[in-house]
């Protein structure tokens, strides 16, 4: 790997910034963001547009010409290695090469089979600096649900709770709304437009009567999951629309009018979950946020899906209340799960915090039976 010259990650940061406003909009593609910079200056940026408009390096290109400026001889920051093949969009190589770009800084090489530093050298052919390895972890990071779709064929998975003070997220009767305050609900609200679909259990949607969209001005919305084992989705419900995927087991029937019916595969009478989430990677969903309730998150966790728990702490004790992992419990420490905390923040009156977790290739495991 080149050694990163100083200075390198400041910009690199700042396209990794980019890269962070496209979550949510490009699936199937992965996030990438850059920049194009001469002399210390900022010249131009770009981020990754929705499927089948421009990558990052092109909308960037665009950019500086727009500010008029000539990117010829300048360097640019990239996240993600150029792509070098044809696909919905030319190759950003070609447009890499044509801008007369000095150097390139890549965060990280894509995993796709075709790339895998493919593109890097033919950029040193042509001769282009090129340098590998800038802010990797954190680029990594970035198109975390791309590369596992395609390396495990599963996606990304980001758990969101919101709980009390003593680990509530409703009371015993079920009342949940809102145990947060607004502040951390409009985080929320960012987090559903980071993500390509957002998962519940049949008894949120039996409870709740859910709508799972983003109120976020401009932000798309997630493609509503719900997992449905014994036909229970009722018709006319706010999922009731065409883009909502309802996973049922063989032989129960989708009583909906609009919302989608997906079969996954039954074990001991409870749907895959590993195989749902390969459906939704396979559907080029490579983000997927689950909300709830507290037996859908267990499984995940218990299952080792899950890469990321967002969770949101209320200044409130509800005694006798509902769990935020449901399930049986454990019998010794030594099968507790572990996660690391690499954030904690203070939203409103509310805290937030942000819990990751590294597995290994996750098992094969159920779902609850009430799915």
């Amino acid at each position: 790997m080149t050694l990163v010259p100083s200075g390198q990650a400041f910009w690199m940061a700042r396209a990794l910034e980019n890269a962070r406003r496209a979550l949510g909009s490009t699936a199937p593609n992965p996030a990438v963001g850059a920049v194009i910079v001469r002399d210390g200056a900022l010249l131009g940026e770009g981020f990754t547009q929705p499927v089948g408009g421009p990558h990052a390096e092109v909308r960037a290109l665009a950019d500086c010409r727009a500010r008029g400026h000539d990117p010829a001889g300048a360097t640019l920051y990239v996240t993600l290695e150029p792509c070098c093949h044809h696909g919905r969009t030319p190759p950003c190589t070609d447009a890499v090469l044509a801008a007369g770009i000095a150097r390139v800084v890549v965060g990280t090489v894509d995993p796709y089979e075709p790339m895998q530093g493919r593109s890097l050298e033919l950029l040193r052919e042509h001769g282009v600096d090129v340098d590998l390895g800038v802010c990797e972890a954190e680029c990594r990071r970035a198109i975390l649900g791309f590369a596992r779709a395609i390396t495990r064929g599963l996606p990304e998975v980001t758990v969101k709770t919101a709980i009390s003070a003593d680990g509530r997220i409703a009371t015993a009767s079920g009342e949940s709304q809102w145990i947060t305050g607004e502040a951390a609900r409009a985080v929320g609200q960012r987090l559903r437009a980071e993500h390509d679909a957002i998962l519940v259990g049949i008894g949120t949607v039996l409870a709740d009567d859910p709508r799972l969209t983003c109120r976020l001005p401009g932000a798309a919305s997630p493609v509503p999951v719900v997992l449905d084992s014994r036909g229970r989705f009722p018709a006319g419900c706010a999922l009731d629309r065409p883009e909502t995927l309802v996973f049922q087991g063989p032989g129960a029937q989708l009583r909906a009018e609009r919302a989608q019916r997906v079969e996954a595969p039954v074990e001991g009478g409870r749907l895959a979950l590993r195989a749902v989430l390969g459906e939704l990677a396979k559907r080029g969903l490579h983000r997927v946020l689950v909300e709830g309730g507290g037996e859908v998150i267990r499984s995940v966790l218990d299952a080792r899906l899950a890469d990321t728990v967002e969770m949101f702490v209320a200044g409130k004790v509800v005694p006798g209340g509902r769990p935020w992992v449901g399930g049986p419990p454990i019998a010794s420490l030594g099968e507790a799960l572990c996660m690391k905390l690499v954030s904690v923040a203070t939203v409103g009156a509310d805290a937030h915090l942000t819990w990751r977790l590294e597995h290994d290739a996750p098992p094969e495991v159920s779902c609850s039976p009430d799915w």
